[in-house]
């Protein structure tokens, strides 16, 4: 049976739907940003149709307008999609008047592990494989592999192997289709699969994504050139997008690898790192209280961003 496992850690919580062992599903929620469902109190900075309202100096934009209520006026909104980041996070988070009264998010149900001593269990899970697809783009499978990137206008993602044409298409369509939820892929997604000659093939290849793609979502028939797009419903960023925000990807992703050290620790990171940790103090002062001891960051310009490590001080 499927079951969510939650991990609330430094700077970020971490859930994943596990499935007989193995992650089909994760969602990272940042410190900070109000979760997709939330419902606050604002006021309307501009009436009609994409209207905006403010809330604790964070603008929101109301695709759907302001209704009734005029210029200044409360209100209350629901955020439909959280704000974002990366390369788009100059966009405003996005939500709608509701009626009803303040509240959080619903909470994710499920199993909360033990931070950080349950931390393992998660990563047996696949999620340092998870990790790492994401800030490489690069997904394997049988016969091929998934070349994500992302674009202003949608996430492309690329089908390439050594099997049969035939063969690849519907294999690529199948694990595009589990990265795209894996991942939390969503809003319009492209999917570039080989040149199909075959109508039954292109067939073939759409139903391998319908099988393994949970609704909601819409599609394009594959076209002549091996070529479909997909549109799903965007509340919060996808994985590759939080990971195009590389400092701050990685230098959360090594506050997390580091947590189960103890006693006073160094943290040894690219400068990028180091300064995005500066920035953060309170997450180390977190870290701090995990580990036991002190923690001091050192610059290593010779160091990938993501090869930060911990040394004892």
């Amino acid at each position: 049976m499927p079951e969510w496992w939650i991990e609330r850690g430094i700077g970020e919580t971490r859930a994943a739907l596990v499935d007989h062992g193995r992650i089909v599903e994760a969602r990272i929620l940042r410190d900070g940003v109000l979760a997709a469902g939330t419902i606050l109190t604002a006021r309307l900075k501009r009436t009609g149709r994409n209207a905006i309202a403010v809330a604790d100096d964070v603008e929101y934009l109301l695709p759907s307008g302001s209704g009734r209520a005029t210029e200044g006026a409360a209100v209350q909104v629901e955020v439909v999609r959280e704000a974002l980041t990366g390369s788009e996070g100059w966009k405003r988070p996005l939500g709608r008047i509701s009626d009803r009264p303040p509240c959080p998010a619903p909470a994710f149900e499920g199993r909360a592990l033990l931070y950080p001593r349950e931390s393992p269990l998660l990563d047996e899970a696949g999620w340092r494989e998870l990790v790492d697809e994401a800030r490489s783009g690069i997904i394997g499978f049988p016969g091929g592999g998934l070349r994500v990137s992302l674009t202003p206008a949608m996430t492309l993602i690329d089908v390439d192997g050594t099997l049969s044409p035939q063969e690849l298409a519907i294999a690529g369509a199948g694990a595009a289709a589990l990265a795209i939820r894996r991942h939390g892929i969503a809003g319009s997604i492209g999917i570039d699969l080989p040149t199909l000659d075959s109508k039954a093939a292109r067939q073939s290849a759409g139903e391998a994504i319908d099988a393994l793609l949970p609704k909601p979502f819409e599609r394009t028939a594959v076209n002549g050139f091996g070529f479909v797009q997909l549109v799903r419903p965007r509340r919060h960023a996808s994985s590759f997008e939080l990971a195009s925000d590389r400092p701050r990807f990685e230098a959360l992703d090594l506050v997390r690898s580091v947590s189960r050290e103890t006693g006073t620790i160094r943290l040894v990171a690219h400068p990028r790192l180091v300064a995005e940790l500066e920035r953060n103090a309170d997450w180390l002062r977190q870290l701090e209280r995990v580990v036991g001891g002190s923690v001091t960051l050192r610059p290593d310009p010779s160091l990938a961003m993501s090869a930060g490590y911990a040394e004892q001080a």
